[in-house]
């Protein structure tokens, strides 16, 4: 081989070198690209999973698969990124609600002792930060997120998707392989089950407030009668303590008002926070936390009363803004 040749040679050498660089530099500036419109979207897609599961561990994972599918995916054909992704994060929680049917994991019955409740949303007592705000958006209450717990996957995701996040039937039908029709008349279901089950709330936040600091204050000072008079007569509280103990569910003034009391010896301390945007309690003792319990106010009465009690759930709650006040 002369010396032309090699010449030559190492010239084109050089050539593929360079556009192999250029390409690889392309690529990742597309990625680059795909992940900072990416990001733009993922609070919006939390707050999809987490009204599709009540989740926040199963929502961000259900967040990761649909970036994963993304960036598999020719994005440069997707004309309304942001709907593409509201319907992809869909599907997939619609198959792991569909999973954990599969496993026998049988949904929350409104009318009997609790399997599971929702993961809280908790924060400090006085604001939300911003990214709780958006997860939270319309009132995502624990009230609420029980009742979705009560439907099937496919009207769940009927409802969540038109109901909450605008989508329409004609986008969500081939997630559940049925008609626009028929899938119209699984969100009416939902709807309709919603609306007779999930206690409507009192709207003023600061009159909320001051119900549940007398509820706290009743029950710290053994006063039967005041928290009696605080609670709905037909009050209905559940208790999650988490796997293998079963949920426990009570209703009546009577018996939750007596209950509160022998609770509240076990707590050394108690701290308002908001659960889910609202007024709530986050009870500690030996430095941990034993609870933390979302209130349904109307009418100026405890209508509804949701407490976690799992420890595993528990210790995965930051409550650093709550304790700090």
């Amino acid at each position: 081989m002369d010396q032309d040749d090699r010449a030559e040679r190492a010239e084109r050498a050089e050539r593929a070198e360079r556009a192999e660089r250029a390409e690889r530099a392309e690529r990742a500036e597309r990625n680059d690209l795909l992940a900072r419109r990416f990001e733009e979207h993922r609070a919006h897609l939390r707050a999809v999973g987490y009204r599709m599961l009540g989740s926040l561990g199963d929502a961000e994972d259900a967040v990761q698969e649909t970036w994963l599918r993304l960036s598999r995916s020719d994005a440069g054909a997707v004309d309304n990124l942001g709907g593409w992704l509201t319907t992809v994060t869909g599907r997939i929680c619609l198959d792991l609600l569909r999973s954990r049917t599969t496993r026998r994991e049988e949904p929350l019955e409104v009318g009997d002792a609790p399997v599971r409740l929702p993961d809280p949303v908790v924060s400090g007592p006085h604001r939300l930060d911003p990214e709780q705000e958006v997860l939270l958006a319309d009132s995502v209450g624990i009230a609420l997120m029980i009742v979705l717990e009560t439907l099937s996957p496919a009207e769940r995701l009927a409802f969540v998707l038109h109901d909450m996040f605008a989508v329409t039937f004609e986008e969500i039908a081939p997630i559940l392989g049925r008609t626009p029709a028929a899938t119209r008349q699984l969100a009416g279901r939902a709807r309709r089950r919603v609306q007779g089950v999930a206690p409507a709330a009192d709207g003023d936040p600061t009159r909320r407030r001051q119900v549940v600091d007398a509820f706290l204050a009743a029950s710290r000072g053994g006063d039967f009668e005041a928290l009696v008079s605080l609670l709905d007569p037909e009050i209905v509280a559940r208790s999650d303590g988490g796997s293998p103990l079963p949920g426990v569910l009570r209703r009546g003034a009577a018996d939750v008002a007596s209950q509160a009391i022998a609770f509240a010896r076990f707590a050394e301390s108690a701290y308002p926070a908001l659960v889910n945007g609202t007024p709530g309690v986050v009870s500690m003792a030996d430095g941990k936390p034993l609870s933390v319990m979302a209130f349904t106010v109307r009418d100026g009465r405890i209508t509804a009363l949701d407490i976690l009690t799992d420890p595993e759930r528990l210790a995965l709650i930051d409550l650093r803004a709550v304790l700090a006040g």
